[in-house]
């Protein structure tokens, strides 16, 4: 029920009127049935832009990070988030693919819309990155269509690091559905799910228009992150 208070009362008139979303191709979006919307992953406003937009209810897979948060802040932003139609899925530890593919097929079984982000966390510099392969086992298992989506213009309304975005022009692109089902029951063979992501990412990648980096975003951001850990190469100077 708050799902929708926040839907078309609260959240999303507001969003639509600072951002003024030009929306293109939402008619690609199923009517009814169970599908897959896998998006690129600019902005922590995506979570919302794209439900304040789209005629269903759609469920995405989060990261349970929002809702484990301590205090009273940590209670409201769990609240808010449960609230918003999302699902905590743990990405750490080797049981967190099997978690989100579990959690993703419950919503695709119910007949709903489930969002996903293939690069698995935000691209922390505009880029697109690699997808991964959970996106391609939930498609098969369930048969379901997969509808891909550009966000353009949301990292510079909020880039990573700002908390409060800024107004910048917005635009949600969603593409044609595309149907795996000429790879029923090969859920099994890693080949097709890599061909299936890679497949994804493409129409992703054309929609957004976006620079494609053909690496996970998690190891960029973590050999980065060691570069910047061991700091600036100070040259040794010759002894006299």
């Amino acid at each position: 029920m708050f799902y929708y208070v926040l839907k078309y009362v609260l959240l999303g008139p507001l969003l639509r009127l600072l951002f003024r979303p030009r929306i293109e191709g939402l008619d690609h979006v199923p009517a009814s049935g169970s599908a897959i919307i896998a998006g690129n992953h600019l902005s922590f406003a995506d979570h919302f832009l794209m439900p304040a937009v789209l005629r269903r209810r759609i469920t995405f897979l989060a990261k349970a990070e929002y809702f484990t948060g301590p205090g009273i802040k940590g209670r409201l932003t769990a609240f808010f988030f449960r609230s918003a139609g999302q699902i905590p899925v743990d990405r750490s530890g080797k049981e967190a693919g099997r978690a989100a593919i579990r959690e993703g097929l419950g919503v695709l079984g119910k007949d709903e819309l489930l969002g996903i982000y293939p690069e698995g966390t935000r691209s922390h510099d505009g880029r697109l990155y690699k997808g991964k392969v959970g996106v391609a086992v939930m498609a098969l298992r369930a048969g379901a269509p997969v509808v891909p989506c550009a966000m353009i213009g949301t990292f510079e309304a909020q880039p990573p690091g700002r908390k409060i975005p800024k107004l910048h022009p917005v635009v949600i692109r969603f593409g044609e559905p595309l149907d795996f089902s000429r790879y029923a029951g090969m859920e099994g063979e890693k080949a097709v799910l890599r061909a299936i992501t890679d497949e994804i990412m493409y129409a992703v990648l054309t929609l957004s228009g976006q620079e494609y980096v053909d690496r996970y975003a998690a190891d960029v951001k973590a050999e980065e992150a060691r570069k910047a850990a061991k700091g600036p190469r100070i040259p040794r100077l010759p002894h006299r």
